[in-house]
């Protein structure tokens, strides 16, 4: 005979995406629709250690669902690293009577999840990181509202570069990841892209890019560079010397976690809460909650670790096909 959950606890743990809170959300409403009591560790797995928590009602993460970053605090633990660190996290659960726990961010949360596991407490990942690069997941909380807001920012600065006739170099986010670069240089119409994955010929896929653009009438640029693939600085003075022009650099930086997430992110997020919960009251523990073509799948942690994300070449054909020659934007 299964064992009755009858209260689990939910956290956020590694950088902010927009939507974490509407997952909080999700889980703590759906507990309660299933008479589980729902506690929110505070910062993340280091909350789990120092005993940080609060209770949570229905009534408790009502509003939260509009705004961004998370309610429960984010924070990366090196206690957790430790053995030491995890029995206190251990301890921690038994102390509150945890019948599982819900782990809410990217892979450094899941590790995190694997390694509370194999002390014996039940979890269950959902995926929320705005670079999209978890293999585990077509997507994750944050990504869309991350790329609508470089979208809105880039859309402002091309106003004021296409006014003075100017270069613009803009960096975004992605350590290891171009999703996030590509997504949105397509989205904006940019001059160039560069991604992590893709090898960088600054004369081919830069510099001859803006030439192709002066000589189809165009008097603006606009460079999107994913962090990983290089600095907008070191980009820009490579640009100065190349052609001649003196570009601005714009670093978009942590502007890109914060607002309100979109209605995809809500969306997904609450999705993902209500089935994190469920597959806990089923007794499917141990996995990450993720999404296949648009349906929400369950995937053992182990797994779901060693799942990798390739960036898709043909959206690259795809934005290199929209440069080539063309004065629209």
């Amino acid at each position: 005979m299964e064992k009755k959950v009858k209260r689990i606890g939910v956290l956020t743990s590694g950088g902010d995406a927009p939507g974490m809170n509407a997952a909080v959300r999700a889980v703590v409403r759906t507990a309660h629709a299933n008479g589980i009591e729902c506690i929110g560790i505070r910062r993340g797995w280091q909350g789990l250690i120092t005993s940080d928590f609060v209770t949570l009602d229905r009534g408790s993460v009502g509003h939260i669902l509009s705004r961004g970053g998370t309610i429960l605090y984010t924070a990366r633990s090196k206690d957790f690293m430790t053995e030491e660190g995890r029995l206190k996290a251990v301890s921690t659960c038994k102390m509150l009577g945890l019948d599982g726990i819900v782990a809410i961010g990217g892979d450094g949360t899941f590790r995190g999840a694997l390694e509370l596991s194999r002390l014996g407490v039940p979890v269950v990942g959902i995926p929320a990181t705005i670079d999209n690069d978890l293999g585990c997941s077509n997507y994750t909380i944050g990504f869309d509202t991350a790329c609508n807001t470089a979208i809105e920012c880039i859309d402002r600065l091309r106003d004021t570069m296409s006014s003075h006739e100017r270069c613009s170099v803009v960096e975004v986010m992605g350590r290891n990841a171009g999703f996030l670069a590509l997504y949105v240089g397509i989205a904006v119409g940019a001059t160039a892209v560069l991604v992590p994955e893709h090898e960088i010929d600054f004369e081919r896929d830069v510099v001859e890019r803006i030439r192709d653009s002066r000589l189809a009438g165009n008097t603006h640029f606009m460079i999107v560079v994913a962090e990983g693939a290089g600095h907008a600085m070191d980009i820009s003075a490579k640009i100065k010397e190349a052609v001649g022009i003196d570009p601005r650099v714009t670093v978009l930086g942590h502007i890109q976690r914060g607002g309100s997430p979109t209605a995809r992110d809500r969306e997904t997020a609450t999705r993902m809460g209500y089935y994190a919960v469920e597959a806990l009251v089923e007794g499917r523990f141990n996995c990450v909650i993720g999404t296949k073509e648009g349906d929400i799948v369950e995937i053992p942690i182990e797994e779901a670790l060693q799942m990798k994300k390739h960036l898709q070449m043909n959206r690259y054909k795809i934005m290199e096909a929209m440069q080539l020659g063309s004065s629209a934007r």
